[in-house]
């Protein structure tokens, strides 16, 4: 299979997600389609749009180098990117595949920090892959129902019934109303938090 490299340069970028911004009504973010899209979410978020620009284009980066690399590798393998910050979740058939993916990653530009939650040799199945999304849309309309919670400046991703979340808190007590939330979720094993508190946050 041929794989042709494509390149994006920051003015499209941003281009993108302004147009795609435009497009979004006020107080409300459909499901928009690429990397445009995404971006515009991000212009709402605590990291602004410049900075979701940057995190786009490591995930694309990412995704695209994955894919290119081995296909099979690339299907087990989620990536959230929060300002420069990669975290790798799911399964990669070797132990050796962990170390692979970590240093491919870190060829990317604007990569600041690599965190491997990568699991070597164990994949759930469809009943698995279910419940975890299950998990994570609970998740995720409990905090977009929160009103003492910024929903949109976290990222979920869930695996094998372990939640692992990114993104910013205004303030430690946010923080742990969106643990106490993830906890509470049946199914649940364990939740993982490489969010950031607000600096200066009470």
């Amino acid at each position: 299979m041929r794989f042709v490299k494509m390149r994006y340069s920051r003015s499209g970028f941003l281009a993108a997600a302004l147009l795609a911004a435009a497009l979004v009504p006020g107080g409300c973010v459909p499901l928009i389609a690429g990397a445009g899209g995404a971006a515009a979410v991000g212009a709402s978020q605590d990291r602004g749009l410049e900075q979701a620009v940057d995190d786009n284009e490591i995930s694309f980066e990412i995704n695209r180098k994955l894919l290119a690399k081995n296909a099979d590798l690339y299907s087990g393998i989620s990536t959230q990117v929060r300002k420069g910050r990669v975290l790798l979740t799911g399964s990669v058939p070797k132990a050796q595949d962990r170390i692979t993916v970590t240093r491919l990653v870190w060829t990317i530009d604007g990569v600041k920090e690599v965190i491997n939650e990568l699991k070597a040799g164990e994949k759930g199945g469809f009943s698995q892959s279910l419940s975890d999304t299950t998990i994570s849309t609970k998740l995720r309309a409990r905090l977009t129902g929160d009103t003492k919670i910024s929903g949109i400046n976290y990222s979920i991703e869930t695996v094998a019934g372990t939640i692992y979340l990114m993104g910013t808190a205004r303030n430690q007590a946010e923080l742990d109303r969106v643990m106490a939330y993830a906890r509470d979720i049946s199914g649940v094993r364990n939740v993982v938090s490489y969010v950031d508190v607000k600096p200066g946050a009470n």
